[in-house]
This record gives structure tokens, sequence and C-alpha cells, in this order.
């Protein structure tokens, strides 16, 4: 299984690094995980509506020119369907049954993803009604992936 987490920003804080770096070196005993950073579109901090959509725009062409036509794609959004972390590990187990060997999970900058990224996805997935910083989403994200793998294993893991 290679799962691919493509998302908008570098990260530069090194408390959420060194928690992704855990996360990722756990799921080494489950499968692949790599991270594909897209550069953020440089904008000032009062856009109008038709900015924000060029900025998103150009950060969706660069997200999807680095996802296979082959990938299921999950894309984060706050109107995505919320699941549990158990229904995570049985959709992530359904996919691998059914011979989905590539996951990309796709995380939208600071204005979130461009329709054209949210029609190419396979699925839509909300962690919260609320917002969350994109690069902290990242370390969310990967643990619930590792948490994903633990209970498809059946293995422990505190609640």
């Amino acid at each position: 299984m290679n799962i691919v987490i493509v998302s908008v920003g570098k990260l530069k804080e090194k408390y959420l690094k060194q928690g992704i770096a855990e996360y990722v070196k756990r799921l080494g005993a489950y499968a692949r995980i790599s991270e594909v950073e897209i550069a953020d579109e440089k904008a000032p901090e009062t856009l109008s509506e038709a900015d924000m959509e060029i900025v998103k725009k150009k950060e969706g062409e660069r997200i999807l020119a680095k996802i296979p036509a082959d990938a299921h794609v999950i894309a984060l959004a706050i109107e995505g369907k919320m699941k549990t972390s158990e229904q995570l590990a049985e959709d992530i187990e359904k996919l691998m049954t059914y011979g989905k060997s590539k996951i990309y999970f796709v995380i939208g900058g600071s204005l979130g993803l461009h329709d054209d990224v949210l029609r190419r996805s396979n699925e839509k997935l909300s962690f919260s009604p609320m917002t969350f910083p994109h690069q902290l989403m990242r370390l969310i994200l990967v643990e619930q992936v590792y948490r994903a793998f633990r209970i498809m294993k059946g293995e422990p893991y505190h609640k």
C-alpha cells in the first residue's frame, strides 16, 4: 500500500515536523508513506473573491500535476464526510482489498481546495466542522492513518 499526503505549503514548525516524522516512521511497518509539498501561491492578506479563486486554481493545478490517474484521492474538506477512526480503517482496508494500491490524501492551503481538485477526488473527508491550520492537519491526518492501520491489524492503540 502506498499512501501519499499532498499538501499545500512548506512545513516550518519543528514540533510538527517531529510529530509527523514519528508517525511516518511507525507507519513504515504497514505501508509506504510519503509527503509531497506543493508551493503555496503568494497573495496579499486581503483578496477579492476573484483573486481567491485564482490562488486556489493555481495551487489546484500544482496538486493535480502530482496525482497519477490510477490513484484513489481523498480530499480533506470541511464539507466532506466525517468518520470515526474505525470507519476510516474500514474504508482503507476496503480500498486495499479491491486493489487500490495508491491512496492520495490532499490538504489544501489556507483558502482551501479548488473545485477541480474536489472533482478529481474520489471522496471528501472532514475531520471537523472547525478550520485547522493546514500544517497541523498534516500531523492529525498521519496520526489517524497510523491509528487506522493499528485498528485493521487488531493491535492496541490508546483511545
